[in-house]
């Protein structure tokens, strides 16, 4: 069994595996950064450090996260932390993890960030990839 964060971002409920979090923040105001990826809302301070805020919603190929939306989840990729904005969070659970089925078909970029289901509750819940939610062009950088 392996510990998961259940969230919620664009609408669906899903699982983030809690290796992949470094913790749980509110955000202050964001200040965006000219010519940069659509999924990347801007940058904020945080405990003395930027890091950069990633729509998850535009990440996805859905429509934006609401402006107003502070909760996020910090994780690193490649060295640099990115605070991945969700709608909201529930609890931190024990699951057991189970591979995508071949036939299940998620559409736009869930395809993407989908990693495996855990069945909470007696329902499927996606599990994430925080790193594929980052754009290519900011981890690189």
């Amino acid at each position: 069994m392996d510990l998961f964060l259940i969230a919620h971002f664009a609408g669906r409920g899903v699982a983030i595996d809690t290796t992949q979090v470094d913790s749980v923040v509110d955000i202050a105001e964001v200040v965006q950064v000219p010519r940069t990826e659509t999924a990347i809302r801007g940058l904020v301070a945080l405990r003395s450090r930027v890091v950069t805020v990633i729509d998850t919603g535009t990440a996805l190929g859905l429509e934006p996260t609401p402006e107003s939306a502070r909760r996020a989840v910090i994780t690193r990729v490649d060295g640099h932390h990115y605070a991945i904005l969700v709608d909201s969070l529930e609890d931190v659970a024990l699951f057991e993890r189970q591979p995508l089925s071949s036939g299940l078909a998620l559409d736009r970029g869930w395809q993407a960030v989908g990693t495996g289901l855990i069945e909470r509750d007696g329902e499927p819940m996606l599990i994430v990839d925080l790193a594929a939610l980052v754009p290519q062009q900011a981890a690189a950088a």
